[in-house]
């Protein structure tokens, strides 16, 4: 597989993985360059330019509210989970368990068979 054809599937899987760890770091409120922080202390690495539109678009499906505050004598939007948000969190976390789990069931197969050919 090229390489071009290889990032595109990276980039794919990690779409989905991205918008689950936004919404379950902001189960606490962060602004958004605290947020990009958290996320890369955590492993996750995320651009900002990929983070804020992500946000607008997890806020104007009513996952998230934010706010406008001063801190550090700058204006910083807040974000944090609304109750939909919560929901929603609480349904893909289950959900990911379960394809997760799926997924190392199928990826063990293989191996389980070539053992027992052994």
């Amino acid at each position: 597989m090229n390489v071009s054809a290889f990032e595109h599937l990276r980039l794919e899987l990690r779409r989905g993985c991205l918008v689950l760890a936004v919404l379950a770091k902001l189960r606490t409120e962060y602004h958004g360059y605290a947020l990009v922080k958290a996320l890369r202390d955590g492993g996750l690495e995320i651009d900002e330019n990929t983070l804020y539109p992500l946000l607008r678009r997890l806020e104007n499906q009513k996952l998230l509210a934010s706010a406008w505050r001063v801190e550090d004598k700058r204006n910083k939007r807040f974000y944090r989970l609304s109750e939909d948000g919560r929901a929603a969190l609480d349904w893909l976390l289950d959900e990911w368990r379960n394809i997760n789990g799926a997924l190392e069931k199928l990826s063990e197969a293989p191996i389980a068979a070539r053992r027992r050919k052994a």
